[in-house]
């Protein structure tokens, strides 16, 4: 509610920038709550450029005159960024679907009343409903599996980190699907993402054991 509501009152470009804070915040916030996804300077490098990719990539389009949208999608930054955690440190044993059907169903009850005094006074058009579907499948059911894997395999400081590619995957629809520029500064930014992502993200091997003794064979 918070999210759809700032989007009304601020550029999509700020919107992704903000959004796209959530890497930076749970990092942030696991290494105040004392997890055990290490933080090194690689990591805090590769989150920053990667952000400020995105920044490349939405044109820095920061004019907020509305500072109570901003502060909304702050909120939804920091709930992004604590779900994430929570379902690595707290949920780790339960049921993925279980949480996923939990968590929409709430969510369903607090929008009816909303929702049941603004339906449609006539038939949704099929484009509509096709819309819908793809919404509902691919971008909610399949994407929570999705993101619950993903948490599970690489922890939630390194999972966050997929925010990066909002704007980008935006950016790639327009170009593709609505006929928009492919210009220089979008290219820079992918590259700056991509950057970013793999340094955020890679694993480091431990290195071996120096005065360990071979065993003959």
């Amino acid at each position: 509610m918070f999210l759809s509501h700032a989007e009304t009152r601020l550029s999509s470009s700020l919107s992704g920038l903000l959004i796209a804070g959530v890497p930076l915040v749970t990092a942030l916030l696991t290494r105040l709550s004392g997890g055990d996804d290490r933080l090194d300077v690689r990591r805090v490098l590769g989150l920053v450029v990667g952000f400020f990719g995105v920044a490349v990539l939405v044109g820095l389009d920061v004019a907020a005159d509305d500072l109570v949208a901003v502060a909304e999608i702050g909120l939804v930054v920091l709930g992004y960024a604590v779900g994430a955690m929570l379902i690595s440190h707290r949920l780790a044993g339960v049921s993925g679907e279980g949480v996923i059907a939990a968590s929409l169903g709430v969510t369903a009850l607090a929008y009816a009343p909303f929702g049941l005094t603004r339906l449609p006074d006539a038939p949704l058009s099929a484009n509509a409903l096709i819309a819908l579907g793809l919404l509902a499948i691919i971008c909610t059911a399949l994407a929570f599996q999705v993101f619950f894997a993903l948490i599970a395999e690489v922890g939630p400081s390194r999972a966050t980190v997929i925010t990066y590619f909002n704007p980008a995957v935006a950016l790639v629809l327009g170009v593709a699907l609505l006929g928009e520029p492919f210009t220089v500064g979008i290219a820079i930014g992918f590259a700056l993402i991509l950057l970013g992502s793999l340094l955020a993200t890679r694993r480091v091997r431990p290195r071996p054991n120096a005065g360990a003794t071979a065993v003959p064979a």
